[in-house]
C-alpha cells in the first residue's frame, strides 16, 4: 500500500500496514502535508480502510466526499501538518481532521456565483453529526458517517 508507511497505530505508537487495516477497533492515523496532494492521500486512506472493515460501498464514497472537505480546509485554513485518524464506529466510522490553526470552521451562504464555500454543507448533509474542537495546538474537526 503506498500510505502504509505513514500508518500509525493509536494507543501503543506500533506501526505496520496490514494489521493496522484488518483490526476493526483499532484506529488508523496518518501524518498528511498542508500541500494539495493530501486530499487525495486521505481519499485513498479512507477507502481502503472502509474496504477492509467491510464497509458498504456507499459509504465509503460518502467518507471520501467528507474527508476530501475536511483536508481540503485544513490545506486552504491551516499551517502546518495536518493529521488525519480514522476511528470504526459501531455502525460506520468517525472521521477526524487535525491542524494547527485555532480557527474553528463555520458554515457561511453559499455565494452563487463562486466554486467555493460549499464544503461544510457536503459534510453535514453526509454525516450523521459533525463538529470541532479546540486542542492545545489547534484544533480538530470531525465527522461520524453511518449507513
Amino acid at each position: 500500500m503506498p500510505w502504509a508507511e505513514d500508518v500509525r497505530r493509536c494507543g501503543n505508537g506500533r506501526s505496520t500496514g496490514a494489521d493496522v487495516r484488518n483490526e476493526p477497533a483499532v484506529p488508523v492515523a496518518v501524518t498528511l502535508p498542508a500541500t494539495a496532494g493530501s486530499s487525495a492521500h486521505a481519499r485513498r486512506v479512507v477507502g481502503e480502510v472502509a474496504s477492509a472493515w467491510g464497509l458498504s460501498e456507499d459509504l465509503a464514497d460518502d467518507a471520501a466526499l467528507v474527508v476530501t472537505e475536511l483536508v481540503s480546509n485544513s490545506v486552504d485554513h491551516a499551517v502546518g501538518p495536518i493529521g488525519l485518524t480514522v476511528t470504526r464506529t459501531t455502525s460506520g466510522m468517525r472521521i477526524e481532521v487535525t491542524d494547527r490553526s485555532s480557527a474553528m470552521p463555520q458554515q457561511r451562504p453559499v455565494q452563487l456565483d463562486s466554486a467555493r464555500g460549499r464544503g461544510l454543507i457536503i459534510v453535514a448533509a453526509l454525516s450523521r453529526t459533525w463538529g470541532s474542537e479546540p486542542t492545545p495546538e489547534g484544533k480538530v474537526v470531525w465527522a461520524e458517517l453511518a449507513p
